[in-house]
């Protein structure tokens, strides 16, 4: 014989499901939940890794960006002690030949007439040659034509001019130089003394004839070391003189020329003022 649900058991087991069903799906969501919640941390640990990632090879580039300028910088501070040393030695050099050349100077009227020379006509006690008297003549006296004073030693004709630049007395040193680039036409000094005449006339505002100086610099004595100086110093003149396109042109041209030079830097400057 079958036996029967009653009623009231039926309806609490028809009760019942839902609520398992429902249990399900929110212990689906609690996983699904739990699954994203370990795929956002692995995002996030990966992201921790990239960053740390960037940051050392930011500080790595940093440390070889300093490395190349810091080797930059000793190479060209080595190529300066060079050259200044080239320099030092050069004007060392000058000034020993300059001692020579004022001592030759000073020392040739003491070494008489060069031999084959004619001899210079004896004087007779009359004061004329054979040895007559002439009657009536007044007793004989000794004449002697006293030496030319010798020209100041190149070295002490061009510190004074330089002191003179310095103390601000341009015109003494504008003819301390011009006597300079007279009486020592092949020093090595020569230019830095035609150099200096334009850095006084600058210095007197005569700005147009500080250009003609440094424009004579540039023609005839085309490799001096001056020529960089005198560049920008022809630029800041021309500025003076409401000129500044030709102005620029100079800074141009010592920034192109002379890169690594202290005019170059000054130049610079004046063409981002």
């Amino acid at each position: 014989m079958t036996r029967r649900i009653a009623p009231a058991a039926l309806a609490a087991l028809l009760a019942a499901m839902p609520a398992v069903a429902a249990n399900k799906d929110i212990d689906r969501l609690a996983m699904q939940i739990a699954s994203l919640q370990g795929q956002l941390a692995e995002i996030q640990r990966v992201s921790e890794e990239n960053r740390a990632e960037l940051r050392r090879l930011t500080e790595l580039i940093a440390e070889q960006n300093a490395l190349l300028k810091k080797g930059v910088g000793d190479r060209q501070q080595q190529a300066e002690s060079a050259a200044a040393g080239l320099k030092d030695l050069g004007d060392r050099v000058a000034e020993v030949a300059e001692s020579v050349q004022a001592l030759r100077s000073q020392i040739a009227p003491l070494l008489g007439p060069p031999a084959g020379a004619p001899p210079a006509p004896a004087a007779t006690a009359g004061g004329s040659p054979g040895g007559t008297a002439t009657p009536g003549s007044a007793p004989p006296t000794a004449t002697a034509a006293a030496p030319a004073a010798p020209a100041p030693a190149p070295r002490e004709l061009y510190s004074q001019a330089y002191a003179d630049f310095a103390r601000g007395n341009y015109d003494l040193a504008i003819q301390g130089f011009t006597e300079y680039i007279r009486d020592y036409p092949d020093t090595d000094f020569t230019d830095n003394a035609q150099y200096w005449i334009g850095e006084c006339l600058y210095g007197k505002k005569m700005f147009a004839e500080a250009i003609e100086a440094w424009n004579t610099l540039f023609k005839d004595y085309p490799t001096s070391d001056k020529l960089a100086d005198a560049r920008v110093k022809k630029g800041m003149a021309l500025e003076r003189l409401g000129r500044r396109s030709q102005a620029l042109v100079e800074y141009r041209y010592v920034v192109d020329r002379y890169p690594s030079s202290q005019a170059a830097r000054i130049a610079r400057e004046h063409l981002t003022p």
